[in-house]
């Protein structure tokens, strides 16, 4: 006999602070309740794709799936907003699962520090001078000297946003892959960035840091003056992002490379 499919009658709500959001959670926790998060079977973020962002890191650990609507700017990573049949929107919803970078940091100050990326891990320059970088892959250098504003690291799930806008490949939801992308490379002028395995670890060596400051951000957790990057995927955790089976985020990033 087939599985029974989840109710869902434990479900919380989270809105950002944009009044449409704030609006609709009233209306929503009227009409369907709202438990603390960590008692519910899916979590309703009514925002952006930053607030999405946001929810994502919140409850990275917890294993509750999260359902975006969008009540916000940006809207990519959401569902369309509907007050109707929620419940039953859930219980039809696909699953996407999604693991976070890792980005390890050394510092000029000496010390390390650690965060996690869902979009991308990105290096930028932190003065009016273009950066300096080496780049090694899998312990092997790649790049002896890449002189620009920056290289990013992006998820497949990332890749439609910075990453996209650098020129960086969109990758579909479910490919073992991560993009390597410069951000306005001026020597080599011409080199566009490269395609990894999602299994790649990828150092990112800062020279002339005293000289060329560089700043690395990872989603929006951001480290100054910074000596030697470390990423790769942390397949340990699994993230689930729910989306109605017409918005599944696999054929919307599909449909995103067709755009012009």
């Amino acid at each position: 006999m087939p599985k029974d499919k989840k109710k869902f009658e434990h479900i919380a709500i989270v809105a950002s602070d944009h009044p449409d959001a704030q609006e609709a959670a009233e209306r929503l926790i009227s009409r369907y309740g709202s438990v603390d998060p960590g008692d519910a079977e899916a979590i309703i973020a009514l925002g952006g794709d930053g607030f999405m962002l946001q929810t994502l890191h919140a409850h990275m650990n917890s294993n509750v799936p999260i359902y975006g609507m969008h009540r916000g700017s940006v809207g990519f990573l959401m569902n369309e907003y509907n007050e109707d049949d929620l419940r039953e929107r859930l219980a039809a919803a696909k699953t996407s699962v999604i693991h976070p970078l890792r980005m390890q940091v050394r510092c000029s100050n000496g010390r390390t520090e650690e965060a996690l990326a869902i979009n991308e891990v990105a290096l930028f320059r932190g003065s009016h001078q273009a950066a300096k970088l080496k780049i090694s892959v899998d312990g092997k250098l790649r790049m002896e000297e890449l002189i620009c504003d920056g290289v990013l690291v992006a998820t497949p799930a990332g890749s439609t946003a910075y990453n996209h806008s650098a020129y960086g490949p969109i990758l579909p939801i479910n490919a073992p892959l991560l993009a390597l992308t410069p951000i306005s490379p001026f020597r080599p002028r011409r080199w566009r960035g490269a395609l990894l395995s999602n299994e790649a670890k990828v150092i990112v060596e800062v020279m002339e840091a005293d000289k060329r400051p560089v700043i690395a951000v990872a989603d929006h957790t951001e480290f100054r003056s910074v000596l030697e990057v470390h990423v790769e995927e942390d397949a340990s955790i699994d993230m689930h992002m729910m989306f109605d089976s017409d918005r599944a985020l696999d054929e919307r990033i599909l449909a995103e490379q067709f755009r012009y």
